[in-house]
């Protein structure tokens, strides 16, 4: 019998990147959903076996710019409490952060490049155990409070709350595990006018990190998508 997993997408190419083959490697059949243009309303939030909520350029907390926002934080607050397994990158860890009551705003520093991150305790025993050491990308401007009953499980020096769970089947990332090299390009397109508003960023060499470490940081992406699945018993 196939798996359903649900997308919430943002930006166009800030899709599931690399988590979309190890899904369909899995049976499941995947259904694209985009914020702020499908009516979230409609959907049935604990229908499908997984949810991941994907990435973006606007803040978590600016219903005012974008008013959709409310909406899609009372879908995904739903998913939650149906306790549906359910998977938040960098804006959609922030959403969920939301949906739980906690906060979200601008950080001290914002975090574009490659960098590893460090594993709490409880991160080494959990899906993001093969990130040790391994460089992994990081784009926030935002971070958020932890929400209650999550556990921390990765923080690097600018932000402490960089990856988080809540039992077996929630898990918040900040950074972004899940680009692939042909998709960073579009990244580095796509967010150009952020890129060259922000002191001390440089093109060429963002692409030469990528270059440098992709395969690595690909690697442990697969192998964070696969074991998050099979603590989900999305087997």
């Amino acid at each position: 019998m196939g798996r359903n997993c649900i997308a919430i997408r943002h930006l166009a190419f800030e899709d599931l990147g690399l988590f979309g083959p190890a899904l369909e490697a899995r049976g499941f059949t995947i259904r694209y959903v985009e914020a702020g243009v499908d009516d979230l309303a409609a959907l049935a939030p604990a229908a499908d076996d997984l949810m991941v909520v994907l990435g973006g350029p606007i803040g978590a907390y600016e219903e005012a710019d974008y008013p959709w926002l409310a909406g899609e934080i009372e879908v995904v607050r739903r998913r939650l409490a149906a306790g549906r397994p359910t998977i938040g990158i960098c804006l959609g860890a922030q959403l969920i952060a939301r949906a739980l009551g906690a906060a979200v705003y601008p950080a001290h520093e914002k975090e574009i490049g490659w960098a590893p991150v460090t594993l709490t305790t409880a991160g080494h025993l959990s899906p993001l155990k093969d990130l040790d050491n391994v460089p992994v990308l990081h784009w926030h401007g935002d971070t958020f409070d932890l929400p209650d009953n999550a556990v921390r499980l990765a923080s690097t020096g600018p932000t402490v709350n960089q990856a988080f769970s809540i039992g077996d089947h929630v898990l918040g990332l900040q950074f972004h595990v899940e680009v692939t090299a042909v998709q960073f390009e579009r990244w580095l397109v796509g967010h150009r006018a952020e890129l060259g508003a922000t002191k001390g960023i440089s093109i060429p060499a963002l692409r030469a990190d990528m270059l440098r470490v992709g395969p690595e940081a690909e690697r442990a992406g697969r192998q964070v998508i696969d074991s998050a699945l099979d603590l989900a018993r999305l087997t």
